[in-house]
């Protein structure tokens, strides 16, 4: 009986839960058992009530549309008959206002007919409606210009103020002489040879009996180096060019590029010119002498003007120094002789035109040429 009574009692125990631990765990419901779930059970009520929700919602969204439908159904019927009524009273009011225009009309016709203001109508348009297109009003009007007539009218025009189509050619052709600018340009007195000179420190000769298809030169070279060609003149006879460069010494070639001479270059130090025996500044142009073979001149930034000869380069032949009215220097920017060679002039920075007789020269005991000061001065204005 006693250890019946004790095993009750320790299934008791086992069975509740134990005091003391629940006490040392701090809780009371400590030592239950755990609830069990379960999950498809809830995962099929959650399917269930998202599909409701999404009948209810699309159930709602129909019925707002049926409700807009009937709404826009009312407007329209309610809108039909107001503009109906609307057109009608349009029409009444148009009527009535042309009869009323009419009767105006008719009205001022009449009273238009009983007093005339202005000069009499022809007898042609008496009782007729006025047409003011009509031909025996305004005549015959002219008729159109096609585009091509007026564009062939622009250009006549055109080539009638264009002096270039003024010029007699008979025939063109175009020269390339290089990349950069042309400055210099002689042809020979017999027109069959060109010499061009540029920028670009090169000198070409064109020959026109023996050119081809190509229009190459048929030679090229570079007479002054690395200074740019100024000037380029063919001799009276043909067969000397005089080459004026950047350079203070001018040169003279044959008219196949071969150097006949060269001028000397001055003595920079003197301060008379007249005392140097070439330019010692940078040339700006030369001139052949039109009647004596073998003479020409050069003008330089020396403020010079100075006169050669082609068997004496190692001296000028003589020395022309432009001056203002105060007697200061001036730089000559050009120069050439007269028909007859006897005037030398000169174009210079002031403005002035100077000119000389080129025979009023004065040689001294010890061989030097002397310019007179005597010289006539066009000024420009």
């Amino acid at each position: 009986m006693e250890r019946s009574g004790a095993s009750e009692a320790t299934g008791s125990d086992a069975s509740g839960p134990d005091p003391q631990l629940a006490v040392t765990m701090g809780f009371t419901g400590f030592g239950k058992k755990a609830r069990t779930f379960d999950l498809e059970a809830m995962f099929e009520q959650t399917r269930r009530t998202a599909v409701e929700r999404s009948r209810k919602t699309l159930e709602a969204r129909e019925k707002e549309e049926e409700m807009s439908r009937e709404k826009e159904l009312r407007q329209n019927e309610d809108i039909e008959p107001t503009s109906s009524r609307s057109n009608v009273v349009r029409d009444c009011s148009k009527s009535s206002s042309r009869d009323t225009s009419s009767s105006e009309s008719e009205e001022s016709s009449d009273s238009s007919g009983d007093e005339l203001i202005g000069p009499p109508l022809p007898p042609k348009m008496v009782g007729k409606p006025v047409n003011f297109m009509d031909e025996d009003i305004l005549g015959t009007l002219p008729p159109p210009l096609n585009e091509e007539e007026e564009a062939e009218e622009e250009e006549e025009e055109e080539e009638e103020e264009n002096p270039v189509h003024k010029i007699p050619d008979s025939h063109e052709i175009t020269l390339k002489h290089g990349t950069k600018t042309v400055s210099a340009l002689g042809l020979d007195p017999s027109g069959a040879r060109l010499v061009t000179g540029g920028y670009d420190y090169d000198v070409k000769f064109w020959d026109f009996a023996g050119m081809d298809a190509s229009f190459k030169a048929f030679r090229s070279l570079q007479p002054c180096e690395c200074h740019q060609i100024k000037s380029l003149q063919y001799s009276n006879t043909g067969d000397m060019i005089l080459v004026v460069s950047g350079s203070s010494q001018a040169k003279v070639i044959d008219r196949d590029g071969f150097e006949v001479m060269e001028c000397i270059k001055g003595d920079q130090y003197i301060v008379d010119m007249a005392n140097t025996k070439g330019h010692t500044a940078m040339l700006h142009t030369g001139s052949w002498h039109p009647k004596i073979k073998g003479e020409f001149m050069t003008c330089s930034n020396d403020a010079t003007v100075r006169t050669w000869e082609v068997e004496n380069p190692k001296k000028q032949k003589s020395v022309f120094k432009p001056r203002t009215m105060q007697g200061k220097k001036v730089i000559p920017t050009t120069c050439t002789y007269s028909r007859d060679g006897n005037l030398i002039a000169a174009a210079c920075q002031n403005g002035s035109i100077q000119i000389w007789d080129r025979n009023l020269t004065l040689k001294l005991s010890n061989g030097t040429v002397c310019m007179l000061w005597a010289h006539t001065e066009v000024c420009v204005m």
